[in-house]
């Protein structure tokens, strides 16, 4: 199964809070620790398990485009050269 991760730049983000009623997985909320320069709550993926499969949900919905998606694919083995 593909793995994957995202970024969240905090510049674009405005906390609208989209990319967390749509996250398949429920791994992103918002931060409430934190706030932007511009003074809102910017989304975090919290995945301490690795369960993010990179689907791109949250990025497709970002207005902002403020979303990142990193998704690892493992590599396909390839069988032996016959000689």
């Amino acid at each position: 199964m593909a793995k994957g991760r995202i970024e969240v730049d905090e510049i674009h983000c405005k906390g609208c809070s989209l990319c967390t009623t749509v996250c398949p997985k429920d791994l992103i909320f918002m931060a409430d620790a934190r706030l932007t320069p511009k003074g809102y709550h910017p989304a975090e993926l919290v995945d301490p398990d690795g369960e993010c499969t990179g689907c791109a949900i949250c990025a497709v919905i970002c207005p902002d485009a403020a979303i990142t998606v990193y998704r690892y694919i493992p590599a396909r083995q390839t069988a032996p050269a016959v000689s």
